[in-house]
């Protein structure tokens, strides 16, 4: 790998907070190669800080940034401007953007075993399953992640809050910010595309609307990997309720807690009959309520504690309604008094108590944090050359949350319905207890009510967790389906007309 670098400073504007210094304008490259597929890749990347301005043009906050793009001889110059560019954010709210940045599509992985568990010496290697070879990426930290900050006036006072930390303030400045980089980029002509993980998905339904008509930018494509869906989530509604168990199905399986029945069975054979009981059947009990009869109540709890592992007094106890956190306390409860995880079920825990009603910590996100931090400090600073005392804020201080007027889904419809070329691929694992796959499945039928554009969808799952790049199988296999995605919402040079 050559890594041949120099640093551009434009325009730069510092601050101070507390003797450290933030550049809102700045430019590192450093130039490199790779092997995708058997076939040798240069690329440049370009790590560094662009301001967010506000109406009158004052610079009120600096969100970083790393950008890969493919080089190619200058004989082949047009065939960078015209290739597919990924604008890639994480969620939280609050999380920077090294999760997907060097757990999934970028040029580099983190350094762990083939389930993604942590091993040193920490750091990075090269990812043989990156989509730059068919696709420039930008991964972004919103303000407040990674090492984006808000800055002061010249009178030394930050900017109003809630500028940035909400659905919908998040939703206008990002796209101020993206309609910004696409045109210092020179990437107009670019097919473009938006991913985004968690919350991201929230983000990315609502940037899709936003983009197309505040800033004229029409995308192609729209990915969201275990999406947050923030008119389902966590509502506490019979709907939401239900859709966990599918899930439960998954993770009982995996750990073999189901009934011989089932177990003996593949995972892509039982989650079906799992889904079928869901909506035609655990549904309208739990929309009965109180006033469900004793015998469907307890012909219900029967089939819940079969596609559960759950012992059937225990579901009747919690009326047919078993909250996720009492699932990832019990199910192991007399299997070791293991608990399990949250973002991935796979992951094993142990608390004070065996007894109680909720883990004590998120195992998983502990092994993830225990990776992934000091790979992302080191690789910044060292291999792109990104120098800063700053702290990189794998999730910042951006709560309270503003979750009001919450249109993103619909939004995304709205866009897809003006928009004949816009295309959404959802990827989900199946052992992801906080967004689940079967509540990605349920947002994608609600976004289109009507069903005329339902084969402008694809759904993807995968034996993993929240993250399911972090298992080198699906790793593979997600990278390609995006390729996969890709390809297909090219236009080719048809027009764009129903």
């Amino acid at each position: 790998m050559k890594n041949i670098f120099k640093c551009i400073l434009l325009f730069s504007f510092f601050v101070n907070s507390q003797d450290i210094k933030i550049s809102s304008d700045t430019i590192v490259k450093t130039f490199h190669e790779t092997t995708i597929k058997n076939e040798k890749i240069n690329y440049v990347a370009e790590t560094g800080t662009q301001p967010v301005w506000d109406d009158d043009g004052n610079i009120i906050a600096s969100l970083f940034y790393t950008y890969y793009k493919r080089s190619f001889k200058e004989s082949s110059k047009n065939n960078s401007i015209k290739r597919p560019l990924i604008i890639s954010f994480n969620g939280g709210p609050g999380s920077g953007s090294l999760w997907m940045h060097i757990g999934y599509t970028g040029p580099k992985i983190l350094k762990i075993d083939d389930e993604g568990f942590p091993i040193q010496p920490y750091g990075v290697k090269d990812n043989p399953h990156s989509i730059i070879d068919v696709a420039d990426i930008v991964f972004v930290n919103p303000v407040n992640t990674g090492f984006s900050r808000m800055l002061k006036n010249k009178n030394g006072e930050y900017p109003n809050r809630e500028i940035f930390f909400g659905i919908n303030s998040d939703i206008k400045y990002l796209a101020d910010w993206i309609n910004s980089f696409v045109s210092r980029k020179n990437r107009w002509e670019s097919p473009k595309y938006l991913i985004g993980e968690s919350y991201g998905g929230t983000r990315v339904m609502g940037l899709s609307y936003e983009l197309q008509n505040k800033h004229w930018m029409y995308l192609n494509g729209v990915i969201m990997v275990s999406p947050a869906d923030y008119k389902l989530y966590n509502t506490g509604s019979p709907v939401y309720s239900a859709l966990n168990l599918p899930y439960y199905t998954a993770t009982a399986w995996y750990h073999k807690a189901l009934d011989e029945d089932l177990q003996n069975k593949k995972l892509e054979d039982i989650l079906p009959e799992a889904e079928n009981f869901t909506i035609n059947h655990l549904m309208p009990a739990l929309a009965k309520g109180g006033f469900i009869n004793d015998s469907e109540r307890k012909s219900i709890a029967e089939k819940y504690s079969f596609f559960s592992g759950l012992d059937i007094k225990f579901v009747l106890n919690n009326n047919l309604d078993v909250p996720s956190n009492f699932f990832w306390k019990e199910l192991l409860k007399n299997k070791g008094g293991y608990t399990i995880g949250r973002l991935d079920s796979r992951y094993r825990g142990f608390d004070k108590k065996v007894a109680g009603s909720t883990p004590e910590n998120n195992i998983e996100l502990n092994s993830w944090n225990h990776s992934f931090t000091p790979a992302i400090n080191y690789y910044i600073r060292n291999e792109l050359n990104f120098k800063t005392d700053l702290k990189y804020y794998v999730f910042g201080p951006v709560h309270p949350w503003d979750r009001q007027n919450d249109n993103t889904r619909d939004n995304l419809r709205k866009a897809m319905g003006q928009n004949p070329f816009l295309k959404v691929l959802i990827q989900s694992g199946y052992y992801d207890g906080a967004t689940n796959y079967f509540q990605a499945k349920y947002t994608m039928w609600q976004i289109d009510p009507s069903g005329r554009m339902k084969d402008r969808f694809y759904f993807k799952a995968y034996e993993s967790g929240h993250m399911m790049y972090l298992r080198t199988e699906d790793l593979a296999k997600s990278n390609d389906d995006i390729r996969e995605f890709i390809f297909n919402s090219l236009t080719g040079g048809k027009p764009a007309k129903y």
